[in-house]
């Protein structure tokens, strides 16, 4: 394995002249690998390769479809296409490149000890775009924490074909780094984020983001499976439904706080009513059970759920919602193996 870096990479600055107000940045495109081609992985490469940016797909299923056709976004903001586009089988043909975007499900990690060292070069910066809990920490443990900033990604997603995918709406990015406050290399990402037309904002607390964004994900993901296949408006439409949402919200709160990220008391409210507004929107979650997908059951409710407990913090609704979506996902396995 590479030896880790253990300092943020810094940006390379041209000389702007004695009369400029200070150095920019250079102007050459960013190299850019996607690890998981999914929705995300999709949407976010598309819109950097749209601005510009030297993109690198990482595809199994859609390879030859993204040869022959490109990648594509179809979305009301104005659709994408990416043709031709930088297609690969694997890693080692990408070679090393700036930023790895890390948008594979978390129930995929297992690959990335094989697919990012091919990636790395003395600077790689790692963004992860995962769900859930530890994604972060995994990758810090492994290639050093100077290398890992994380993302969180709000959007309205679904995959077309294996290198189509449908924008609904948002597309909103909270964008942190590591284990520290953000630097200079932060707002540089960032601003190239903005010049896709995304809207991104760079966060202090890349933790507490992570816990915010749970505060959505381990209700309406869960309970869309847990209730039996459900859409969003589904489980707003249904008083008991909607009730279980409101507890799990409060639980991840609590829990949020007690672990030093606290979250505004008007937090939940304010997502439900974003949520009045999606329709009979999917969560991922969902997609992932219709499709036969494995959940990501750990990452989104068991590592949030030992977070608690290790903090003290009672969280029965999220115990009882963690334990219906494992005892779904053995009796899914198993009517696999019949």
């Amino acid at each position: 394995m590479p030896a880790a870096s253990t300092t943020p990479p810094a940006f390379v600055y041209l000389d702007a002249g004695p009369h400029a107000p200070g150095r920019i940045r250079s102007p050459l495109r960013m190299k850019i690998a996607v690890l998981g081609s999914g929705s995300i992985g999709l949407y976010y490469g598309a819109k950097l390769a749209s601005a510009g940016e030297d993109v690198h797909f990482l595809l199994r299923s859609g390879y030859d479809e993204a040869v022959r056709d490109g990648v594509q976004v179809f979305s009301p903001d104005g659709n994408v296409r990416i043709h031709p586009v930088h297609a690969h089988r694997d890693a080692e043909s990408i070679g090393a490149c700036d930023l790895v975007l890390i948008a594979l499900k978390t129930t995929q990690n297992v690959v990335l000890d094989r697919l990012i060292p091919p990636l790395l070069g003395p600077d790689t910066m790692l963004l992860t775009l995962q769900n859930g809990l530890g994604s972060d920490d995994a990758l810090a443990s492994r290639y050093g924490a100077g290398r890992v900033l994380g993302a969180l990604c709000f959007v309205c997603l679904t995959r077309r074909t294996p290198a189509q995918v449908d924008h609904f709406g948002h597309g909103v990015i909270s964008l942190g780094e590591y284990g520290r406050p953000p630097n200079a290399r932060t707002e540089e990402l960032a601003g190239r984020f903005r010049r896709t037309g995304v809207e991104t904002r760079v966060v202090a607390d890349l933790a507490g983001e992570r816990w915010k964004k749970l505060v959505w994900n381990i209700p309406f993901n869960g309970l869309a499976v847990a209730a039996g296949g459900v859409a969003v408006d589904q489980l707003l439409a249904d008083p008991t439904l909607e009730a279980e949402v409101r507890a799990l919200m409060d639980e991840v709160i609590r829990a949020a706080a007690a672990l030093g990220h606290p979250i505004r008391p008007d937090y939940a409210e304010f997502q439900i009513e974003r949520t009045r507004t999606m329709g009979a929107y999917q969560p991922s979650t969902l997609v992932d059970y219709l499709a036969g997908r494995e959940l990501e059951i750990d990452s989104i409710w068991g590592e949030p759920l030992r977070r608690a407990a290790a903090a003290g913090v009672a969280t029965p609704h999220l115990e009882k919602l963690h334990s219906r979506l494992l005892a779904i996902e053995v009796a899914r396995l198993s009517r696999a193996e019949a």
